[in-house]
């Protein structure tokens, strides 16, 4: 038997075959795409603190990845037989085929995405959520963005397995592909000579799509992306005026209660981190902890703006309750009046936590545009004042990749800015950076302390906190041992814990 070119050759122009062809595409798009948003809501389920829709969503992926698609197939395309109602839809094999299919690929692409969730840093979410972005923002915003891109190979992979899956809904009768082809060489018995044909088909939709989702991989990998410097913009911090010189007595002696911790205590597990903390910060004070590693000072500002929940005590802003634990029995706090809080407390944190998917001037600008305080070219604007303020506004079109350590915490600090917080804290602004960039993140936390922002400052520059601050917190073991003013700890007993801990430290 002679291998019959022409004929094969004759059926690449063939008018059924295209038609199936579109077919496999429509379906094969339309599933995926289901598969995306459906498998997404199952991974964020997976991963809920609610039992009830982890379970639910856990058991879901375990059924359907277990259940044999054909299996699943014939089922749905039976449904009305049991469900007469489903007739109109579930009778047309596409419909059912697409149910079916949809079904199958949401727990397959679901564990795509838990990858693609696991990769996200928690200092991510802790960033949105200190500027006040609810949870359906933040997985639009935030999470979405940054987890798509990650699991996109993934999915490209199990999109062409779905183009080649669609050959099964043949057993329901529907027009695919395959079916055209088994219908041609039943009358002619060119077994080989047909299925060549059937396999172009299927090798010319794996390749254009599979060629265009690779573009799409591309466009969305911020890495490969390169962002152009402003010219004539100030691209260093701007100079300033050391902190000593303002009047620190006009400053700090401000009757006015800006934040007050009552009682904190914070517990992880047994370990007792905050042992009923007290502390009060005034308006336009400057307060710096300081204390030796593992001593609270990062699970302290932490509970202040509500990143970590409190075991007891409370947390009031401006003299009005802000937070309390869980189960306080003095009821809870109303979310508009919470959310006002958050958004008047700043955090920059130690890791810089930018938006890796975002340019500079749109991490600073999100906040305001999600919570609807500016919008368009005046967004733009106040964004740019804020880079230029902390010397970036030439790198506002940058992502965050492109620069050193000392100029994304720059940017960090605008992005806390932005919302025009009356309170800043700070997270060891200065740690996770190289000695040479530490100076240039200090130059900022000084002009703002100039300026006179309320400011807490978690840090290990001792020389720093000593020469910004109004007052010195020193804590150890979860307690606050000593809260003065920097030239009445500078002058405590030698003998005391603080200078035990300062002795190594030559202060200017």
């Amino acid at each position: 038997m002679v291998f019959d070119w022409h004929y094969t050759a004759s059926l690449l122009f063939d008018a059924a075959f295209w038609k199936a062809a579109w077919l496999v595409i429509e379906l094969s798009a339309a599933t995926w795409l289901i598969g995306i948003v459906a498998g997404f809501a199952l991974a964020l389920g997976k991963q809920s603190t609610l039992m009830p829709l982890r379970v639910a969503c856990s058991g879901y992926i375990w059924l359907f990845r277990s259940l044999p698609l054909l299996v699943l197939l014939i089922f749905v395309y039976n449904l009305p037989q049991v469900l007469p109602w489903t007739g109109g839809l579930l009778s047309d094999p596409f419909w059912a085929g697409l149910l079916a299919l949809s079904i199958s690929e949401a727990a397959y692409i679901a564990e795509i995405h838990r990858g693609g969730l696991l990769s996200l840093h928690k200092g991510q979410l802790e960033a949105g959520k200190a500027l006040g972005i609810r949870f359906v923002g933040l997985q639009r915003l935030i999470v979405l963005p940054q987890a798509f891109r990650v699991a996109l190979p993934a999915l490209i992979n199990e999109y062409i397995t779905i183009v080649k899956l669609t050959s099964l809904v043949s057993v329901i009768s529907l027009a695919e592909i395959l079916l055209v082809g088994e219908r041609l060489y039943t009358q002619n018995f060119k077994v080989l000579e047909t299925m060549l044909a059937v396999s172009f088909y299927y090798v010319l939709i794996v390749t254009v799509f599979g060629h265009g989702l690779k573009m799409l991989e591309k466009h969305l990998d911020v890495t490969r992306r390169t962002g152009a410097t402003l010219d004539g913009a100030p691209a260093q911090a701007p100079h300033a005026e050391p902190a000593a010189t303002r009047d620190r007595a006009a400053r700090g002696g401000s009757a006015a209660r800006a934040l007050e911790a009552i009682g904190i205590r914070k517990r992880y597990g047994r370990h007792e981190v905050l042992k009923g903390i007290d502390l009060t910060v005034h308006a336009g004070e400057v307060v710096s902890i300081i204390g030796p590693s593992g001593s609270g000072k990062t699970s302290l500002i932490r509970t202040l703006n509500g990143l970590e929940t409190l075991d007891d005590g409370e947390v009031r802003l401006h003299a009005k309750a802000f937070l309390w634990p869980p189960h306080a029995k003095h009821g809870k706090v109303p979310h508009a009046q919470y959310m006002r809080g958050i958004l008047d407390i700043g955090m920059v944190f130690q890791s810089f936590n930018l938006f890796p998917h975002q340019t500079v001037l749109q991490n600073v600008t999100l906040a305001p545009r999600y919570h609807g305080r500016q919008n368009g070219a005046s967004l733009d604007e106040a964004g740019m004042r804020l880079l230029a303020k902390v010397g970036m506004a030439a790198h506002a079109h940058k992502y965050p990749h492109q620069l050193s350590g000392g100029q994304q915490q720059r940017v960090a600090i605008a992005r806390a800015l932005a919302m025009q917080p009356s309170i800043v804290l700070f997270d060891e602004p200065t740690s996770a950076l190289d000695p040479e960039l530490v100076s240039e993140v200090l130059k900022v936390i000084e002009e703002l302390a100039r300026e006179g922002m309320t400011m807490i400052i978690v840090t290990h520059e001792i020389n720093f906190a000593f020469r910004i601050s109004d007052r010195i917190v020193f804590m150890e073991s979860g307690k606050i041992v000593n809260d003065a003013p920097p030239h009445e700890l500078a002058v405590l007993d030698k003998t005391s814990r603080i200078a035990g801990f300062l002795k190594d430290v030559h202060l200017a």
